[in-house]
């Protein structure tokens, strides 16, 4: 492994870190906007504000987990 590998390494780690955030980001905005709306919201609505939420970390995790992997290659 070389310096050229360690540079893509860390561009990719960087990459995912910032993906990461955005997802996070994004989870926390759909749960503040479903808090802020309430009851306002229909069961439908809620029901799609939550799975949004969860793909939105299930997303952010996938960008850890990938960091984890490549730092262990």
């Amino acid at each position: 492994m070389g310096v050229k590998h360690e540079v893509e390494k860390t561009a990719e780690n960087i990459k995912d870190t910032v993906r990461e955030a955005d997802h996070r980001a994004q989870a926390q905005a759909e749960r503040e906007a479903r808090e802020t709306a309430g009851d306002l919201l229909s069961p439908t609505e809620k029901l799609k504000s939550h799975a949004n939420e969860a793909k939105h970390e299930v997303l952010a995790e996938v960008d850890k987990a990938k960091r984890a992997v490549r730092d262990h290659t």
